[in-house]
């Protein structure tokens, strides 16, 4: 039994870097399924999708197909599922004997957690576009898509000086949000659960391994992050780096 994962492929990275993949990757990797990973530009996940007929996860504005990773083909049972927590409500369906995300019985309020919706567009989530992480084909793909609907260059995002100063502290505060549901636990350990891992840690753990590749490990940006709230969140990536090979 082999389950083939779809993951965003970079040229500046050797390995996982998107959140989205790295949710799809640490869930694989701690369930113990055996999995291979095909890399996949940016700009030919529509194409890859549709050649190897993997359902699409939406639509786009216009109406048309959303293509997006990660996704997956089970090749012992034919499924091909795309987004991260489809494919984790399908493994823990086909794998009941695997180790569960969602301990508890708490699919219901699990299932509903994710990063503020501000993270994906905060200036200090954009690094990656112009950084060196996407294929020159496929940044250019993704500013024919950005900035006519931002009306500028994605460098003109990128803040400086006093702006970026107060755009840090603003920065703290949505991770400050997760913060507030992480302590909504009460349980000693570095997960939710303790020392039991869910899907909440994981959702957590792939937002900040994405800002970790993006900024680099010596960067002030991490280094200061790795701080905050007193350590909670060093803790957690250190905890999951068990989970993070790639296969």
């Amino acid at each position: 039994m082999v389950i083939i994962l779809y993951d965003f492929s970079s040229p500046r990275v050797n390995g996982t870097w998107a959140p989205s993949t790295w949710r799809a990757r640490y869930f694989l990797n701690y369930k113990g399924i055996p999995y291979h990973t095909e890399w996949i530009e940016n700009a030919d996940v529509e194409a890859n999708a549709i050649r190897n007929g993997i359902p699409p996860n939406g639509k786009n504005p216009d109406g048309s197909p959303k293509y997006m990773l990660p996704s997956i083909h089970d090749t012992s049972t034919g499924a091909k599922i795309t987004d991260s927590l489809a494919i984790a409500d399908y493994l823990e369906k086909t794998y009941p004997d695997a180790p569960t995300i969602f301990p508890g019985d708490a699919r219901a309020t699990q299932g509903a957690l994710e990063f503020p919706a501000s993270i994906t567009t905060h200036s200090f989530a954009l690094p990656y576009i112009v950084g060196g992480f996407l294929s020159p084909r496929s940044e250019h793909k993704i500013r024919s898509i950005m900035e006519p609907m931002l009306g500028k260059r994605i460098e003109d995002l990128l803040p400086v000086g006093e702006e970026r100063v107060k755009q840090w502290v603003a920065f703290k505060d949505i991770i400050g949000q997760m913060n507030a549901w992480f302590e909504k636990s009460d349980a000693k350990g570095p997960f939710v659960f303790g020392d039991v891992l869910s899907w909440a840690d994981i959702v957590a753990a792939s937002q900040l391994r994405y800002f970790k590749a993006i900024w680099g490990a010596e960067s002030k940006e991490w280094q200061d992050l790795e701080t905050w709230h007193g350590g909670r969140w060093k803790n957690l990536i250190d905890a999951l780096e068990k989970y993070e090979t790639a296969m």
